[in-house]
């Protein structure tokens, strides 16, 4: 358990340091055309994230997301006692990725954001988002688990742009992008609305999804913690 929290802890901060870090280096280079500064945001970001996933993926299913790991609970592929540390540690990961990229642009490590993202048509994007975002794990996770790295990457890579909110789609990401007054920030404000919506949208993912494709009996999932010594037993 101590090294699947320090593998969630550790993917969150590289994932938070891509998103921070790309955001600040396109905003620097792009000369004021916010496009290319979200281009480049979104491919490294998507980069980072297949990358992130391939690595710590075997340690700790790589959730590096609290609405993530609330659904892998739910459905019994996470052992409920397990979520807390899970969580946590990818808050604190998420914190440490934004004041590291701070740290590499010779920026102040503490910031709170300044940039507005508000509305209702933002909130609904966040539901889209986190809804497509496990929708996709869900499906992979069943059918075609080693795509996952690739699908999900591809997935947050296209989100960015097909959202207007350009798809936060993690509450942990959400919290720590309030702490970057960079490209990349979100009010403090404005965190929690995105916040509800993301777990409204991964809420409803899990039940949609558990209705399109309900899981036999024989095919119930075995939490992370036990797949190794499931294995071994067999």
């Amino acid at each position: 358990m101590v090294r699947r929290v320090v593998a969630e802890a550790l993917g969150t901060a590289f994932l938070l340091a891509a998103i921070v870090g790309s955001g600040i280096m396109g905003d620097r280079l792009a000369g004021g055309n916010i496009a290319i500064a979200l281009l480049a945001n979104t491919i490294f970001t998507g980069a980072a994230l297949i990358v992130l996933i391939f690595t710590f993926g075997p340690i700790s299913g790589a959730h590096f997301n609290p609405a993530v790991t609330l659904a892998e609970a739910s459905r019994g592929g996470l052992l409920w006692p397990e979520a807390p540390g899970y969580i946590l540690a990818q808050m604190a990961g998420a914190i440490a990725g934004v004041w590291a990229a701070h740290l590499m642009f010779g920026q102040a490590i503490m910031q709170v954001s300044t940039h507005a993202r508000s509305g209702a048509a933002q909130m609904f994007a966040e539901f889209i988002a986190t809804f497509g975002l496990l929708g996709v794990i869900r499906s992979c996770s069943r059918h075609r688990a080693e795509a996952i790295p690739l699908v999900v990457g591809l997935y947050i890579t296209s989100a960015y742009w097909f959202t207007s909110s350009t798809s936060f789609a993690n509450p942990a990401v959400t919290v720590a992008r309030s702490l970057t007054d960079t490209f990349a920030g979100i009010r403090p404000s404005d965190a929690p609305g995105f916040i509800v919506a993301q777990l409204a949208g991964a809420a409803a993912a899990s039940l949609v999804f558990h209705w399109l494709e309900p899981r036999p009996e024989a095919d119930t999932a075995i939490p992370h913690g036990q797949k190794k010594e499931a294995a071994s037993a067999g």
